[in-house]
């Protein structure tokens, strides 16, 4: 053999792996729209990515994922759907609740969506029927809209004395907003109470209303659902007990940071069943043919100490209702 054919050869050599990894087909892109940020997200994701890996799919192994995050404002959805969209996407999972499922929903018609919200995905338009979804969008419904009544009923149990409450609602998507508070009025008209509504629709609002409720003189307040209050329970849990409010939430993490109580769908499940039908578009599934799940998984949350702060004996029926008791 001479020379230039060694040389060949061995060029040939070298090239071959690089010729290999080049025709490796990319790995499907999955599109993550949400709001507030990795770290408040983190048990949220976790479960998304159990609901994968349940269909056999874990990410950097045979899918990728590509997180957007639009913080605590739901008017940045579209453009940050948009820098999604640039991306060519297997599936866009809309994970910041109505706001990216209608950004998500508006943005494409081709691109398979999974949603998750907590409001009725027909009645904002997301889909035309629950059985049969039809077009390009289904998804996961939480079941905290439909027991924003019972809220208020936890909160009647605990405070039998109280007659006047409130409801902290984010009016910015107001498909959801009206609904919420539509049915927060008849709750509190069926037990005798009188309803106040405020609106907080971004972080600097929160002490706002606060200071508003205290002017009010109301007994109690309802957090309605919303990814806004969801990334600042923290500082909602602190603002309650500096105005002495006794508050009820949708979310475990609210009961964590000092609020009272929180009635509403589990988190982990809500997030783990978005995750499975993930996987099933990406196997094959079109979004027209998955009827709409509802995570029916429900939990009632207690926090004791918070309870001692504000001079409030939680009733033994109640207690012994609750799924966890801090």
């Amino acid at each position: 053999m001479g020379r230039r054919e060694v040389i060949f050869l061995v060029g040939n050599i070298i090239a071959w792996p690089l010729v290999v990894h080049a025709q490796q087909p990319a790995l499907p892109l999955v599109g993550v729209l949400a709001t507030a940020s990795p770290e408040a997200n983190a048990a949220r994701l976790g479960a998304f990515r159990q609901g994968l890996k349940e269909v056999g799919f874990v990410e950097g192994q045979n899918v990728s994922i590509e997180y957007k995050w639009a913080e605590e404002s739901s008017g940045r959805m579209p453009e940050v759907t948009a820098q999604l969209l640039d991306h060519h996407l297997a599936v866009l999972v809309a994970a910041g609740g109505t706001a990216s499922a209608l950004a998500a929903k508006a943005a494409t018609s081709s691109v398979p969506i999974v949603f998750g919200i907590g409001g009725d995905p027909v009645a904002l338009g997301l889909v035309a029927t629950l059985s049969q979804p039809g077009g390009n969008v289904t998804g996961i419904t939480s079941l905290n809209q439909e027991v924003a009544p019972k809220r208020l009923q936890l909160l009647r149990e605990v405070l039998p004395s109280v007659a006047n409450v409130a409801l902290l609602l984010n009016p910015s998507v107001p498909a959801f907003a009206e609904a919420t508070e539509r049915a927060s009025r008849a709750a509190a008209e069926a037990q005798g109470l009188q309803l106040q509504v405020l609106h907080a629709s971004s972080e600097d609002e929160l002490e706002t209303a606060f200071n508003d409720l205290t002017k009010l003189r109301v007994g109690a307040v309802v957090i309605a659902p919303d990814n806004l209050f969801t990334a600042h329970s923290e500082r909602i849990a602190q603002l309650a007990l500096r105005h002495n409010l006794p508050a009820i939430y949708e979310f475990h993490r609210f009961v964590s940071a000092g609020g009272l109580m929180s009635y509403g769908s589990s988190e982990t499940e809500y997030y783990r069943l978005v995750g499975t039908y993930t996987g099933r578009v990406l196997k094959g599934d079109k979004p027209t043919d998955l009827p709409v799940q509802q995570s029916t998984k429900v939990e009632l949350l207690i926090n004791l100490e918070t309870a001692k702060k504000l001079g409030i004996a939680i009733p033994i029926p109640v207690l012994g209702r609750a799924d966890e008791v801090i």
